[in-house]
């Protein structure tokens, strides 16, 4: 009887190959340094402000720049060096780090400061999301690409996870520290420069790795049609593909009236459970918990097919889940419902993924990954700003569950009009030119 893990598994074979491993490390650290960096700048402008708007603006800035950008990315993804572009994406997102670092010690910060940073964050987001997504498709080919995804899934997870712990951590603990090094630092702004700090250096370790990352240089196509015609295509593919534009309204629909939840976990946290950062932060990694757990599932397993009712499925759980939380009177219970919250998304993040690169051909799964992300983009700043006016006026428990309840009734169409939840997804052939 063999009792060990089987060593044929795609799981294992995806994890042999020292190329997939290599971009599977550099995008640990940089979701790592992303959600950290996200939960410091919110907990500086909710201690600043008290302010369920101004913090909600932290998640509209993020994300504003994927509409106007995330056309163009996948474009850019499906036509230059994948590996360039992730590289351009980590230097400007050094920079970005260094620069508010210099600006806490300098005891200069301002909310516009943060907004300005996270709008560059999300610009970046943008630029590397098509190129590494189809950069791990290069590398691992069509066969293993959900075990892949799923990986994937787990190493954004890890950085999740960790990312808002350490932030909550550095920013309770680290104040007498820096502020004993730094002469006229206070204990309050010392522990937010040390948190700064802890996120350039990740920032710097990824840079060093991306030099390690190899992307193979997969066939382009010759002809460079106008990039209006191009997008154009990827747009009138979509529409004729109903998994495809069903996978897209689903997505618009989470965004807007779901995911935006998270932004507000440090507003539930120290006004309604009455905890401190690393608390905070911990409930942050919660549904990276159950995000690792649901992905750790879907990257053992052999041929699923039935992707668009896993996404559905997830969809429904997160909705459900953010309205359990909002109301949990316990510290513990509400750290339970994220967490099944984080299986929910991990079903719907990696069936997305799939989904969109499966459904559309070869030449055009950069861009396909693109018009996800416009999608995503056109959803999250709605909802955030939603969100946060609603909360300003009647608290953010009602503004959260009043969202999730209309997000759980826009999902009746995706059931009724759309194969997602009884379609198999199939491999699309490349589409002949005209």
């Amino acid at each position: 009887m063999r009792l060990g893990p089987r060593r044929d598994a795609p799981v294992f074979s995806v994890l042999r190959d020292p190329q997939f491993r290599a971009i599977w490390y550099v995008g640990t650290l940089r979701e790592l340094s992303r959600r950290m960096e996200l939960l410091v700048l919110s907990w500086l402008i909710l201690q600043a402000t008290q302010s369920p708007f101004q913090l909600g603006l932290v998640l509209v800035f993020n994300n504003l720049p994927r509409p106007a950008l995330s056309f163009f990315t996948g474009f850019i993804a499906d036509r230059f060096n994948r590996w360039r572009i992730l590289m351009a994406s980590q230097v400007i997102n050094t920079l970005v780090a260094a620069t508010l670092l210099a600006l806490i010690a300098a005891d200069a910060i301002q909310a516009w400061h943060v907004y300005a940073a996270v709008f560059l964050q999300g610009a970046t987001k943008s630029l590397e999301d098509p190129s590494r997504r189809t950069g791990i498709l290069d590398i691992v080919g069509e066969r293993r690409l959900v075990n892949a995804l799923s990986l994937d899934t787990i190493s954004n997870t890890a950085g999740k996870m960790i990312g808002p712990l350490l932030g909550g951590i550095m920013i309770d603990t680290s104040g007498p520290l820096v502020s004993g090094w730094l002469q006229g630092v206070s204990v309050e702004t010392g522990a937010f420069v040390g948190a700064a700090s802890l996120i350039l250096l990740i920032h710097l370790a990824d840079l060093v790795l991306m030099t390690r990352v190899r992307i193979p240089n997969k066939a382009r196509s010759a002809t460079f049609e106008p990039v209006w015609r191009s997008l154009g295509d990827a747009v009138r593919y979509a529409l004729a593909t109903p998994l495809l534009w069903g996978m897209l309204y689903v997505t618009i629909i989470m965004n807007a009236l779901a995911f935006p939840l998270q932004q507000f976990i440090p507003d539930i946290g120290a006004n309604n459970l009455g905890v401190g950062a690393t608390l905070v932060g911990l409930l942050v990694a919660a549904e990276g918990i159950g995000q690792l757990t649901g992905a750790g599932a879907m990257a053992l397993t052999r041929d699923l097919q039935r992707h668009g009712f896993v996404f559905l499925i997830g969809s429904i759980a997160v909705l459900t889940m953010g309205i359990l939380f909002v109301w949990s009177p316990w510290y513990m219970m509400a750290f339970a419902i994220l967490i099944l919250g984080g299986v929910g998304q991990s079903g719907f993040g990696t069936m997305q993924s799939t989904i969109t690169m499966l459904a559309a051909p070869p030449e055009m799964r950069g861009r396909m990954v693109g018009l996800m992300s416009v999608c995503i983009g056109i959803g999250t700043p709605l909802g955030g700003l939603a969100i946060g006016l609603m909360a300003e006026n009647f608290g953010t428990p009602w503004a959260i569950t009043v969202n999730a309840l209309i997000g759980l009734g826009l999902l009746l169409p995706s059931l009724i009009f759309t194969p997602l939840a009884w379609g198999q997804t199939r491999q699309a052939q490349a589409v002949q030119a005209e």
